[in-house]
């Protein structure tokens, strides 16, 4: 592990409690101001020691306070390891292992941490530092809708699970409302209870060290969650136990290997992966799961809705998060009527950027109700709580028959459900997203002549050292794999990685300022955030001194993407340029980028205007919208 911590620019003013417009003045005005010693020059690396040795010179007061020094040791063992190191900080600070993969002085800082502000704060400090600085790798259920989820279910009390935890963000969430019920009563702390990880040696009797309060009735009495990711089990393991949680929390794929058979919950919570196609369908075909009919191959999510109802009491409810998708595509029509026919499922409630399903298990001889909650909340979450409370208690009038749903498509999309004098406010709404969505095409001048400049092409770029290219291994296991991967999918929509791969040889890990290409895309990367490139992708790292990447990115897109260096049809490598000074590139360069922008606009604004349509033709034919005079 390097022992010279860096920092970037915003670091570097979070420190000095300066905005970062200084930082980038200083870095003009002082020929001394430390020179960077990595990442790329949009987002360069300085050497923390000679950012402080600077700032003692002139005099400019700062603070690196022990949180923000442990956080710089860790990451500079580079992003791959640091979910790892996270870790291990947590298994320290509750004293369930060794760390074995910190040295001695950072556990020494880690260990000083805690004992100033309390091991479980310190850890969450740690864990949202992590947090944000993989926010486009890791997927984390937004707090005030794991909030709302908890309080649906009524996650206090009793055994709570999620199968897909994550980091812990909704086991987590009741310990939250817990802890606010109880600054407002001045609650006491109170004793704590043992949390471990599956598999794990520990000694049951070892204290933790807790920053607590009494036990509450908003707070789950047993915690269980199960994630595919070690690391992130870990992480979630100690987060709970730091909080004096008792709670059992297993690595392991959760449809392929259960780790809770035969357990049932008095709730569960769950925000599943989306749209993960290879989740088992061959495997579990005749899976006892399956209940309510066999999971299509293509739609995971009703696998992890029977699998959340298998787990918990009768009676008992679920709150999972669906892609809207889930509620009208064809292949899940027979699951959803079954589901509806058996009184399961309850509500659909469309949340900003996905659906929020509730389920409650039937009871033996239980009457089905004969109608289902169908809200659309996008606009305002606070308007759950209440719909669900009224619809609990048969005065809801936002409610569908059952019987109508399964007469027609049994389609449950909240839009088209809106009830009917909702559907001005629902355009008004969806007209504004529509035009805030829309990006402004970059000003070009246009030319009568096309100018003639001197060129090059990538190959004599690449010969001359300013562009360097990697591709990935040829094969990539994903089999426990917890190593973030930018696929050809990611490229070409824009999307944060979505693969895995296990720690191997010759994995090519993505910086800031990467123009990855595939076959049909390219896109320079703004954020490394501990992914490595996936297969069928070229990476292409500029010399940024030389050479601004999306200048480079422009013309590959121009050129058509092929990165295939071999093809017959066209050679990369034979890409020109114009031969311009570094101004001049940054020039061309942020007229591609806009362009990129207003590409990821387009894909937008064609979803959002869609809504709009069907929004505007709904509400000239029934009366609630009405042309301008």
């Amino acid at each position: 592990m390097s022992h010279d911590p860096t920092v970037n620019a915003g670091d570097i003013a979070r420190l000095a409690g300066v905005g970062r417009a200084a930082v980038s003045n200083w870095r003009r005005r002082h020929d001394d101001f430390p020179q960077p010693v990595g990442g790329t020059a949009n987002q360069p690396l300085f050497s923390l020691r000679q950012v402080e040795a600077w700032l003692r010179r002139y005099g400019k007061s700062y603070q690196v306070s022990l949180g923000d020094r442990v956080w710089q040791r860790l990451k500079a063992a580079g992003d791959l390891r640091l979910g790892e190191l996270v870790a291990q900080a947590g298994a320290l600070l509750t004293s369930t292992d060794t760390a074995r993969e910190l040295d001695s002085e950072l556990a020494g800082l880690v260990r000083e941490l805690g004992e100033q502000h309390g091991a479980s704060a310190a850890y969450e400090f740690l864990c949202e530092r992590y947090l944000e600085a993989h926010s486009r790798q890791l997927s984390v259920t937004r707090e005030d809708v794991a909030a709302l989820m908890v309080r649906l279910v009524g996650a206090g009390g009793g055994t709570v699970l999620d199968p897909a935890c994550g980091v812990g963000t909704l086991l987590l969430a009741p310990l939250r409302a817990a802890r606010a019920q109880g600054e407002e009563r001045g609650a006491a702390p109170g004793a704590s209870a043992p949390a471990r990880v599956l598999g794990q040696d520990r000694d049951a009797s070892a204290p933790a060290r807790v920053l607590g309060q009494d036990r509450d009735a908003f707070a789950p009495a047993r915690v269980l969650g199960q994630e595919l990711s070690e690391t992130a089990a870990a992480i979630t393991a100690s987060r709970l136990l730091l909080r004096g949680v008792e709670a059992s929390i297993v690595a392991g794929d959760t449809m392929r290997h259960d780790g809770f058979a035969g357990e049932r919950a008095d709730a569960v919570v769950c925000d599943p992966p989306f749209n993960e196609r290879a989740w088992g369908y061959e495997e579990l075909t005749g899976d006892p799961r399956w209940e309510y009919g066999l999971p299509p191959r293509g739609e995971p999510e009703l696998a992890w809705v029977q699998h959340c109802l298998t787990h918990v009491k009768p009676r008992g409810l679920v709150a999972i998060l669906m892609p809207p998708a889930a509620a009208s595509r064809k292949a899940g029509r027979r699951i959803r009527a079954n589901l509806l026919r058996a009184g399961a499922l309850r509500a659909v409630v469309a949340l900003p950027g996905s659906d929020l399903w509730l389920l409650r298990r039937p009871a033996a001889g239980e009457r089905p109700p004969s109608e289902v909650l169908i809200l659309d909340a996008t606009a305002d979450l606070s308007i759950v709580e209440p719909a669900w409370q009224a619809y609990l208690e048969d005065r809801s009038d936002q409610t569908v028959r059952i019987i109508d749903l399964l007469a027609d498509e049994v389609d449950m999309t909240p839009a088209r459900h809106q009830r009917r004098d909702d559907v001005g406010r629902a355009f008004a709404e969806a007209r504004d997203r529509f035009l805030s969505a829309a990006a402004v095409p970059p000003d070009l001048k246009v030319l009568e002549q096309p100018l003639d400049q001197p060129a090059t092409t990538l190959g004599d770029l690449i010969k001359e050292g300013l562009v360097t290219t990697s591709q990935a291994p040829p094969k990539m296991s994903a089999d426990g794999g917890e190593v973030p991967v930018l696929t050809s999918d990611d490229v070409l929509n824009g999307g944060a990685p979505s693969g895995l791969t296990t720690m191997q040889q010759g994995l090519v890990p993505i910086q800031p300022g990467d123009v990855v290409a595939s076959y049909s895309a390219v896109r320079v990367m703004e954020d490394g955030g501990g992914a490595v490139l996936g297969p069928h992708l070229t990476l292409y790292r500029v010399d940024a001194r030389r050479l601004d990447p999306d200048f480079l990115a422009g013309f590959l897109r121009a050129a058509g993407g092929r990165v295939t260096t071999g093809s017959s049809r066209f050679d990369v490598r034979r890409t020109r340029l114009p031969r311009l000074s570094l101004k001049e590139q940054r020039a061309y360069g942020e007229a591609f980028r806009q362009l990129a922008v207003l590409e990821d606009a387009i894909r937008e604004t064609s979803t959002l205007g869609q809504t709009l349509i069907r929004l505007g033709l709904d509400g000239l034919a029934d009366g609630h919208l009405h042309p301008q005079s």
